[in-house]
C-alpha cells in the first residue's frame, strides 16, 4: 500500500447504513448515515449505496478515494462479493460488488459486516491480537474471527456465523427461522422484544413511559435509556441478554481458544450493563477453566464504527 490512499467504507446493518472515507491508518475524513429502507431489497439498496458513494466522493476528502469496501449483514460469498441471504434484510442473491464497480468505476470488495469490523479491531484496536473474536451486538449478532492475524471466512466465505449458533433450542424464533440462536437472545432485536413484554406487564414503568413520550413503540433504545437511568426492570433485561451472550462466548472459546473477545455494535454503548453479565456467564460456562485461560471480554475500540472503518481498510488491503 502507498501512503495517502483512501477508500469508502460502507456498513450495512438491519437498521442503518453507515458510510465513511477511511485512510490507511483508520482516520475517518468524512462520514454519513442513512436508515436502512424498510424495503431493503437489492434494487433499493443499490440505489442507496450509489447515492452515498456519490455524496462522499463529491464532498471534502473525496478526491483521494480509490476503492470501495462494503461490510454487510448476511451470508456473503467471498471474494465474489455477492450476498446470498440475510436474516434481517430483504436482499437476496445481491451482486453488490458487480453493481458498484459498474456504476462507480471503482474497485470494490464486499465481506460480512462482522468480518470487516473484526479486521478494524485486529489492525487498529487499542490492543492488537492475532487470535480474537469480535462480536457485534446490534440489530443482530455478527462475528469476526481473527486467527493468526487473518480473518477466518471458511471455504466459501460464509463461515463465522456465531450469531446463529444455537444456545437454547427452546428459545425464541430468530430472524433466520431457527429457534434459540444467540442472535435471538442477545441482540438489539431481543432487547426490543423483552422490553415490549416488560412494558406490557408494567404500563406505568419507565420503559413504557419512555416509549409513550417518544410517541412510538418500545425499542431497545428505550430499554437502554431506562437501564442507564437506574431502572431495575431494564437492568434485569440486560442481565438476561448479557448472560446469553456470555454462554455464546464460552462456547466459541471452547472451539478456538482465543486471546480476547471484543464486543462491538450499538449495544456496547451500554457498557458494563452488558459486559459484566457476559463476563460472568463466560466464566460460569467456560470449558476446563482450571486448565485453559478464560479470555478477557472487552469493549471494542471503535464500538459501532468498526464496520465502516474495517470495510474501508479491507478495500485498501485488497485493491
Amino acid at each position: 500500500m502507498t501512503n495517502g490512499r483512501r477508500a469508502i467504507g460502507l456498513d450495512i446493518g438491519g437498521t442503518k447504513v453507515a458510510g465513511a472515507i477511511v485512510a490507511e491508518d483508520g482516520t475517518v475524513h468524512a462520514e454519513l448515515r442513512r436508515n436502512t429502507p424498510g424495503t431493503s431489497d437489492a434494487d433499493t439498496m443499490d440505489k442507496l449505496l450509489v447515492e452515498m458513494v456519490d455524496e462522499l466522493r463529491s464532498g471534502e476528502g473525496g478526491e483521494g478515494v480509490c476503492a470501495i469496501g462494503v461490510g454487510a449483514a448476511g451470508s456473503v460469498e467471498w471474494p465474489v462479493g455477492r450476498i446470498r441471504w440475510a436474516p434481517n434484510n430483504s436482499y437476496r442473491d445481491w451482486d453488490v460488488r458487480g453493481h458498484l464497480e459498474r456504476v462507480t468505476g471503482l474497485p470494490t470488495v464486499v465481506d460480512n459486516d462482522g468480518n470487516v469490523a473484526g479486521l478494524a479491531e485486529a489492525r487498529l484496536g487499542k490492543i492488537r491480537y492475532d487470535d480474537m473474536i469480535l462480536l457485534t451486538v446490534g440489530t443482530g449478532v455478527g462475528a469476526g474471527i481473527v486467527l493468526g492475524g487473518q480473518i477466518y471466512r471458511g471455504p466459501h466465505g460464509q463461515g463465522a456465523e456465531v450469531g446463529h449458533m444455537n444456545v437454547n433450542p427452546d428459545g425464541p424464533q430468530c430472524g433466520c427461522g431457527n429457534f434459540g440462536c444467540l442472535e435471538s437472545m442477545a441482540s438489539g432485536t431481543a432487547l426490543t422484544r423483552m422490553g415490549r413484554s416488560a412494558a406490557a406487564g408494567d404500563p406505568e414503568g419507565m420503559i413504557a413511559t419512555l416509549a409513550r413520550e417518544s410517541e412510538g413503540p418500545v425499542t431497545g433504545q428505550h430499554v437502554t435509556m431506562a437501564a442507564m437511568a437506574g431502572d431495575t426492570t431494564a437492568q434485569s433485561l440486560f442481565t438476561r441478554l448479557g448472560r446469553a451472550l456470555g454462554i455464546g462466548i464460552a462456547s466459541v472459546n471452547a472451539i478456538f481458544e482465543v486471546e480476547a473477545v471484543i464486543i462491538g455494535g450499538g449495544l456496547v454503548d451500554a457498557g458494563e450493563l452488558l459486559l459484566e453479565p457476559a463476563r460472568r456467564a463466560a466464566r460460569e460456562f467456560a470449558y476446563a477453566p482450571a486448565a485453559r485461560p478464560i479470555p478477557p471480554v472487552l469493549p471494542a475500540t471503535y464500538k459501532g464504527d468498526a464496520g465502516k472503518i474495517g470495510a474501508g481498510l479491507l478495500a485498501l488491503e485488497e485493491t
